[in-house]
């Protein structure tokens, strides 16, 4: 009974919040509503036993993506006035595909049935011995090791690809060498002059 009522806790606020995302006016408050839904979405997710994924969900999503988000959204000088006067030229556009979208739902919710078969073909839960996150890495790094490294070799590409492709190199600005500053020797750094008395350096 208790756990029936937090999921249904969490599944309003997490609808709830994902509906301001997309209604609230500002980017700012867009942002900490979306932050609300990952929380929501995190005690949805312990619920249901996957205590890692809602640990990876405030993690990574909450603390670093959806912070960053924040951060650069508070600092870019958005103009208001301009993002809501093109509100109403899209608008009809705008409602047209949410019509689409709205009679595609309503086309799948009324043909959905659950097959009573798939019961039956879930699979094996996890040895009770072992904990979810253990059981997730078994899996992870022995059947799908090899998906796992691909997925970070391509992630680990776009990454590499998007620092060269937003790096540009100014030629009027001094860059440091560090290279060719090791080389250097004492005879190409220190150079001695004798000076006469009563007279400076030309």
């Amino acid at each position: 009974m208790l756990s029936a009522l937090f999921f249904y806790l969490f599944a309003i606020f997490l609808v709830g919040a994902g509906f301001m995302v997309i209604a609230a006016k500002n980017p700012v408050h867009a942002v900490l509503f979306l932050i609300f839904a990952f929380f929501n979405a995190a005690g949805l997710f312990v619920l249901l036993g996957a205590e890692f994924l809602a640990m990876i969900l405030i993690v990574v999503y909450v603390g670093a993506v959806m912070v960053l988000f924040l951060f650069v959204v508070m600092m870019l000088d958005v103009d208001f006035a301009e993002l809501r006067a093109g509100f109403l030229k899209y608008l009809p556009i705008g409602a047209t595909i949410g019509l689409l979208l709205l009679v595609e739902l309503i086309l799948i919710l009324s043909a959905w049935v659950t097959a009573p078969e798939i019961t039956a073909q879930a699979p094996a839960p996890p040895a009770a011995d072992i904990s979810n996150t253990e059981a997730l890495g078994l899996i992870l790094y022995t059947r799908y090791v090899y998906l796992f490294e691909a997925a970070g070799l391509i992630l680990l590409v776009a990454m590499i690809g998007a620092i060269v492709l937003t790096l540009h190199h100014k030629r009027d600005v001094k860059r440091q060498k560090v290279g060719r500053q090791v080389r250097r020797t004492r005879a190409e750094s220190v150079e001695l002059v004798e000076v006469e008395s009563g007279r400076g350096l030309s």
